[in-house]
């Protein structure tokens, strides 16, 4: 049998709303940082542990942090993006 409540996801009196890829794809942005382009990613958690550049400490499994690459690298796009790397937010400079 039907549910006899509606959703609250959308009313139907309420427009269609279009994706907002920033907020789909986690924020990506390009920053310029000392001279060079750089795409940075917000990433909410994950699964494992990385070290961070910018203070060469940990960053725990499962806290917040960026991922961070060159837009330009003498390799091409595929070899900058796989030499990306996770920094604290704060190293980074992200509030």
């Amino acid at each position: 049998m039907p549910s006899s409540r509606r959703s609250s996801r959308r009313p139907y009196s309420e427009e269609y709303r279009p994706l907002d890829m920033d907020r789909a794809t986690g924020g990506r942005r390009t920053e310029e940082r000392r001279g060079e382009e750089w795409t940075v990613q917000s990433v909410r958690a994950g699964d494992k542990a990385y070290r961070c550049p910018g203070c060469n400490q940990e960053i725990a499994a499962g806290t917040p942090h960026v991922v961070a690459w060159a837009n330009d690298s003498l390799f091409g796009a595929q070899a900058a993006l796989a030499d990306r790397r996770h920094w604290h937010s704060r190293c980074w400079g992200t509030p």
